[in-house]
């Protein structure tokens, strides 16, 4: 298989079917402008050959290292599938109707949620946040919950994505795809 999008779909649905929580997890590794590395777990939330998604508040740590410095890493690690995938690659955020879609999709505490947090900014206390998500119900009772200006996606579009599959003795199988315009390379690595 030379596609690695095939390949990430079976790869994924494995996972979805085997993994116990959170199969669509992954670390994203960001940078900042001086080359400062931070890394998190968040959820992708959609994929294909034009890049991996995942959602999150502009103003948080993670939207400021993306917007100073657009490239990032994932990583998706499903240990009883004793399989990893490794993206690499550049990153932009989605248009307002790909986020508006989403946004709409997740439950409503969620949503009043995306309203109430200043992610990665510090409170006094757990009750002010509590607070301030009782504003958010207050504020749209009896109707719907509108994204916030704040709050959207991102996609990591990727340059090279790696398959790690654990074998005995520490004798890896790694198939390592590198983007070359719009087609894709493909070489074997071994440990």
């Amino acid at each position: 298989m030379t596609d690695p999008f095939l390949l990430f779909d079976q790869w994924y649905a494995q996972a979805r079917s085997s993994e116990i929580n959170d199969s669509n997890a992954m670390a994203l590794a960001t940078a900042d402008a001086r080359g400062h590395p931070s890394v998190r777990m968040v959820l992708l939330k959609g994929h294909g050959p034009d890049g991996f998604i995942f959602y999150t508040n502009f103003e948080g740590r993670k939207a400021g290292e993306l917007m100073e410095n657009p490239h990032a890493a994932l990583l998706f690690h499903w240990k009883s599938l004793r399989r990893q995938i490794r993206i690499e690659g550049t990153v932009d955020t989605t248009d307002d109707a790909t986020a508006d879609a989403y946004f709409a999709s997740r439950s409503r505490d969620s949503q009043l949620g995306a309203w109430a947090s200043d992610q990665s900014r510090p409170l006094a206390s757990r009750e002010e946040f509590m607070q301030r998500y009782e504003d958010a119900v207050a504020r749209f009772e009896g109707g719907p919950v509108p994204r916030p200006p704040h709050w959207g996606g991102f996609r990591v579009m990727p340059a090279r994505i790696e398959f790690w599959q654990d074998r005995e003795h520490r004798l890896h199988e790694r198939r390592l795809f590198v983007r070359d315009g719009d087609n894709w390379s493909e070489g074997l690595l071994y440990p």
